[in-house]
């Protein structure tokens, strides 16, 4: 699916720029943006993240709460368990590129000499 550039309006629509600052903040703690790094993969019950990221099942259930609740992910039932996926697919490039922007930051940043 593709999509065209946002027009200029809705850059400065403020219920647009409320709405990516939510989004934003959805993906303000590092374990949120480990999940979506996970479900950009393939769909995920709450113990197949537990282990995936060495986490408790009450962190894990309040992340996903947080990204439920600002629609970055789905649940659905599945028997007894919810499964977890990505809400779309821009969430996912949105996490991998700040996660490259941050790399690129550490490797430019200068080093401390030993005196």
């Amino acid at each position: 699916m593709t999509h065209s550039p946002p027009r200029a309006d809705v850059r400065t629509d403020p219920a647009a720029l409320a709405a990516a600052s939510d989004l934003l903040r959805a993906l303000a703690a590092p374990a949120r943006i480990a999940i979506v790094m996970l479900l950009a993969q393939s769909p995920r019950c709450v113990h197949q993240l537990v282990d995936e990221l060495g986490l408790n099942q009450p962190q894990v259930s309040q992340h996903l709460r947080v990204l439920r609740d600002l629609g970055v992910v789905d649940g659905r039932r599945r028997g007894r368990e919810v499964e977890y996926a990505l809400a779309d697919d821009h969430i996912a490039h949105i996490a991998t590129d700040a996660i490259v922007h941050a790399c690129e930051r550490i490797s430019q940043a200068p080093r401390a000499t030993a005196s």
